[in-house]
């Protein structure tokens, strides 16, 4: 695999879009069109952020953002992976370039939540580190300490 992790840029906007959108359809079967607008413009949505994108040679197969919520918390969202590419470390690889940015910006803590349901999600955060602080409403919350 020739992966590299590199920032989001505008030219990206229509394939990472598809691919978060692909993504909740695989889990949901349906999409809900009033949601999901922050995708309509992933550069001004997350400005304050670090969105990083996996490419394997021209395709986008990966993403996932960090957003800061507090000088020593962030969020990490939008975590997908193209449904092909699963379960071959592309996840593990953006979670990893992810804590490292939170890290060099003076992050402590990185929280992020998911669907309760979402079983292979829940057990991925698990597995790098994340614990479960609640859950609430359907969906579980998680933090990891850095």
């Amino acid at each position: 695999m020739n992966l590299v992790i590199r920032s989001f840029q505008p030219v990206d906007q229509p394939k990472v879009k598809e691919l978060i959108l692909n993504g909740l359809v695989d889990h949901w079967k349906i999409l809900d069109p009033t949601k999901n607008r922050d995708l309509d413009n992933i550069q001004d949505s997350y400005r304050t952020a670090t969105f990083l994108v996996a490419q394997e040679d021209d395709c986008i197969i990966g993403c996932g953002a960090l957003v800061p919520r507090s000088p020593e918390k962030a969020e990490i969202v939008r975590m997908s992976v193209d449904s092909g590419k699963r379960r071959q470390g592309v996840g593990s690889v953006i979670l990893e370039h992810l804590i490292y940015e939170a890290r060099q910006k003076g992050i402590k803590t990185i929280i992020l939540e998911t669907t309760e349901t979402w079983e292979e999600v829940i057990a991925f955060y698990l597995r790098n580190g994340f614990h479960i602080t609640h859950y609430q409403g359907g969906d579980v919350y998680f933090s990891l300490d850095l």
